[in-house]
Order: C-alpha cells, then structure tokens, then sequence
C-alpha cells in the first residue's frame, strides 16, 4: 500500500501520520513520565466492545477475550474463529488499516487455549538524506502474535493469562547512521475474571461480573542500534465491571464500564559520546512500570510551556457502555468513552450492531467525535465471529 498523494509531499505526509498515530492513538502515554512505542497494541479490535465505549474487561465472553481479558477464555467451553478489519486514522485518507485474526480452542478438564495476530499497515515511507536524495522506500508496518490461556479455578472465577511477540518496522534502516529502523520485544497478560451467580433483580434475573487485565508487562524497543534510548511499550492495567439484566426469555441489556491506566516509565540519562552529551530515555520494562507509574504524573504541555500535573485519578480513562440483545439474535450498542483533557482529552460516542445467525456472527462499531477534525473521527470496525460448538 502506498499513501496516496503527490511524490513531491508523501515522504512528509507518511512521516506525519505516524507521528499523529503516535500521539493521537493513545494521547494518554501525555500523561506518563514517558511516552511508549508500538502504540498499535491499544487499538481496540472487537467490534462488540469498541461499540459499548471500549468497555470489555468484564464481559470478556468470545475469542476476543484475548484482547480484553484472557481469563475470559476459561468459562468458554466453544472453540471460535473470527477477524476485524478496520480503516485506520479515515480522516487522512491514507490508506493505512487495520487487520486482526483470532482463534481458540477448548480442551475438556484443561482449558480454552487461543492464539491472535494483529497487523497494522502504515503505508509506504520515503527516506532521504540530508540533501534530499532519495535513499529508498520502506514498507511500514507494525506486528503482534500473541498466544493465550485460560482456566477455571472455581465455578465462578476464572484466570488467564497470553505471551505476546511485538514487531514494529517504521523504516528499512537505510539511511546511513541511523540504525535498523525497527524493533521487536515480548510481553506477558495477567488477567482474572469473577461472574455471579444468577440472582433476581426487580422480578428479572440478573448476573454480575468483574474482570481484571494488566497487559503488555514486557520488554523495551531500540529502533536504533547507535542510540542507548529504549522505548517502552503500551503496557496498561484495566479493570471494570458488569451487569446483565435478563428481563425474559427474548430480551436482556448489559452494562459494563472499564477504567484504564497507562503503566509507562522511563528514566532519563546523561551520555557522553565522542564528547558530545546528549539526554536519552530509557525506558523501563512492563515489570518495573508496574509500580513505578503510580502517583502523580506530568500531564501535557500547556500554551505557558508548563506541563500540568496529574491526579492519579486524573490519568484514569473511562469507557462506559450499554448492550441490548433480542432472542440472542440481533444487538444494539452504544457508549461513551472520557480521557481527562491534560492527559490526552479524547472523548467520544460509540455505536454499534450485531447480528447471529447458526454459527456466524456479524458486529460493527461507529465511533462519533465533536472535533470534526479528529484523527479518530468516523472510525468504522468491521467482525466477523464463526462459533463451533
């Protein structure tokens, strides 16, 4: 795929693209002490959540539990196949999307296994030099594949966890001095799942769930083999709950709510070579941010040229939706999702269907922004779901 726009600007606007990607995909890494790299791992791939207001930790219940919650797979007893494709950033118009392909498998007495690849496509990059002499052009992408597993350890709690390995390819390295261009790393999930037993609710059965995922715990990316900075991943730490309120036979809504926190931290260090002193950042492993990235934080940088300072409240985000289904055939869906406005500022309104028919699936999501002019504005998902009993 190349970006499609005149020779003479692409190289500059390829370059901004990903640096827009960078910052706008999760603007909350603006509320860390550090930003992150591979940012694609946060970009939402199930239709059915992304249209509740990215809310799915606790209703982790298909094959895409991998993304939301691992510990999801242990109360499925079903093996699922399905996939999503996404336009990424429309508002570019620049061709990059978005692919995701995912899979499980259950074992009676051992468990439900699962495996995922998500693929993001950014296009073709120029690189020169200096004086503007063509050097070649990279294919840009970025790649994760992932396998999970989850188990039941009593009748109502499950726990589960996946490895993960990360490849970003931004540039071919082409240019003299400046390294590979691309990095690869591997990460850890560790994610816990509780569901209620059925109890009544005004006269309608009713079940209650909450769900814990603390993802992407792992390793750093160098992109440059002469440089001693490290960029640390997206690792975060979600958690949330649900309600499911079954009026009758034919219709019941879901209410879920997920909050999210970035667990970023770098350090930052003074390097002397060749006699010139240069600052890098160093950024820490999924492990160490797991208790470093507490507290307060430095949010963005204002018109004074202050950075604001962040509650730890305040570097939460909130996703909130709700779900209604007939006859487990047809769905409705919407939600709202809230970053505070120092630590990135996105808010949005999801919508979102789907549809199940024998063993397939069909779910889309719609996400609607005030700011016409966001990057994730009109962003549209695609899913299918094959369930094989």
């Amino acid at each position: 795929m190349s970006f499609l726009f005149p020779s003479a600007s692409r190289r500059l606007v390829a370059a901004l693209v990903v640096l827009v990607f960078g910052g706008m995909l999760t603007t909350a890494a603006h509320g860390q002490v550090a930003q992150s790299s591979a940012l694609f791992l946060r970009i939402e791939p199930d239709s059915r959540a992304a249209g509740m207001g990215n809310a799915g930790v606790a209703t982790a219940d298909n094959a895409n539990a991998m993304f939301w919650n691992p510990a999801g797979l242990g109360f499925q007893e079903s093996s699922q196949a399905g996939l999503t494709h996404a336009n990424w950033l429309p508002e570019f118009n620049a061709n990059l999307f978005y692919e995701y392909l995912v899979g499980t498998y259950h074992v009676d007495g051992v468990g439900t296994f699962g495996g995922n690849v998500q693929y993001l496509n950014l296009g073709e990059t120029e690189i020169r030099d200096a004086q503007g002499n063509q050097l070649g052009v990279a294919n840009s992408y970025q790649l994760a594949t992932a396998v999970s597993y989850g188990r039941t350890v009593s009748e109502r709690l499950s726990l589960g966890t996946s490895l993960r390995f990360v490849y970003s390819k931004l540039t071919s390295g082409a240019r003299e001095g400046t390294g590979e261009g691309n990095a690869s790393t591997v990460a850890t999930d560790i994610s816990a799942l509780y569901r209620s037993a059925p109890f009544s609710l005004g006269g309608a059965d009713a079940t209650f769930s909450t769900g814990l995922n603390i993802s992407n715990l792992g390793g750093t990316l160098n992109f440059n083999s002469n440089s001693p900075s490290k960029d640390p991943i997206p690792a975060s730490f979600r958690f949330g709950p649900a309600l499911t309120v079954d009026f009758d036979e034919f219709n019941s809504l879901t209410f879920a709510t997920d909050f999210s926190k970035s667990l970023v931290s770098t350090d930052r260090k003074t390097i002397v070579q060749n006699g010139d002193t240069t600052q890098a950042q160093i950024g820490k492993s999924g492990f160490e941010a797991l208790f470093d990235s507490w507290g307060s934080a430095r949010g963005q940088v204002g018109p004074d040229g202050e950075a604001s300072s962040l509650s730890l409240i305040q570097q939460f985000t909130v996703g909130t939706g709700v779900e209604y289904w007939y006859d487990d055939l047809f769905a409705l869906r919407t939600g709202y999702y809230y970053e505070h406005p120092d630590n990135g500022d996105r808010q949005f309104i999801t919508f979102g269907a789907g549809l199940r028919y024998n063993i397939v699936g069909v779910d889309v999501s719609y996400l609607y922004t005030s700011e016409d002019n966001s990057p994730l504005a009109n962003t549209l998902r695609f899913s299918l779901l094959f369930n094989f009993q």
